[in-house]
């Protein structure tokens, strides 16, 4: 018997309907209004974009992608941002990723107004989610953490191993976590042995960016196990599919598992409305 597929859709749902009345109690003060900043041409951002697009559409919430030339300077690229903070109509700003190399991306991020950062990763944001506010921490983060709650699983007390140690997925997942009493070990490039670690948890969160990281012998019999990882890789007829940082057999040991796409990814998305929504809050 395989694993119960926990879907990210019907999450996702949930959460953008519980956010249209309070789209709707902004609109006399101060709607929301994100702006996407995307440095070049790369084409997995500009996809991000056109989601991002799309559920604003579908919200009521204003939207505008700014398309900036992938030779522009760090100093031009602060100036686009210092203007938007001072923007009235601007709420949200995210700044799109990865960025030419010439930039520095945590500099940038860090220059946005902390309650004009809807991607959570401005240093203030980040400080906060030791205090385990989630008001404008990391979406995916958020997202991961969304999941372990929605599977029924009591996370206090639970061994829940994080593997991957990022500073948008990774570590604040785990003080996330860690604020609801959970035993949190996060496994990394450096850890020994990481399969022995995910064997004892009863929750495994992979944010790695590795395909098929995880094997079915890593997991332990019953676990949940949320796959963050989005990875697309060519399969045998050619045609490039996406696939999760878990092997596919993780699904006949696992208890809850949830797949790849349609987990994670969805509710990261509709999480990201909900820091939108929340920043024009904190402004109004």
């Amino acid at each position: 018997m395989g694993a119960r597929l926990l879907e990210g859709g019907p999450i996702a749902d949930r959460i953008k309907a519980e956010l249209k009345p309070r789209i709707a109690a902004l609109a006399a003060t101060k709607p929301p209004r994100l702006v996407a900043l995307l440095a070049g041409d790369n084409p997995g951002a500009k996809y991000y974009a056109k989601s991002q697009q799309k559920d604003c559409e579908e919200l009521g919430i204003g939207y505008e992608l700014q398309e900036l030339d992938a030779e522009i300077t760090q100093d031009d690229m602060l100036g686009v941002i210092a203007g938007l903070n001072g923007c009235p109509t601007t709420t949200g700003i995210i700044l799109l990723v990865p960025v030419p190399k010439h930039l520095d991306a945590r500099a940038l991020q860090a220059a946005i107004a902390p309650e004009k950062d809807v991607d959570g990763v401005n240093p203030a944001n980040l400080g906060r989610v030791v205090q385990g506010d989630r008001t404008l921490a990391p979406c995916t983060a958020q997202a991961a953490v969304t999941m372990v709650e929605e599977a029924g699983i009591e996370v206090k007390g639970a061994e829940i191993v994080m593997v991957g140690h990022s500073e948008i997925v990774g570590k604040p997942t785990a003080l996330l976590l860690l604020e609801q009493l959970a035993t949190v070990t996060v496994c990394h490039i450096g850890t020994r042995d990481t399969a022995a670690h995910c064997r004892a948890a009863d929750v495994a969160i992979v944010a790695t960016g590795v395909p098929g990281l995880v094997k079915p012998d890593w997991i332990k019999p019953g676990a949940l196990v949320v796959d963050v990882g989005i990875n697309r890789v060519k399969g045998e007829d050619g045609k490039t599919k996406m696939v999760g940082d878990v092997d596919p057999g993780a699904a006949e040991v696992a208890g809850i598992l949830t797949p790849v796409p349609g987990g994670v990814g969805a509710v990261t998305a509709a999480l990201l409305m909900k820091n939108t929504v929340a920043a024009a809050e904190l402004q109004a």
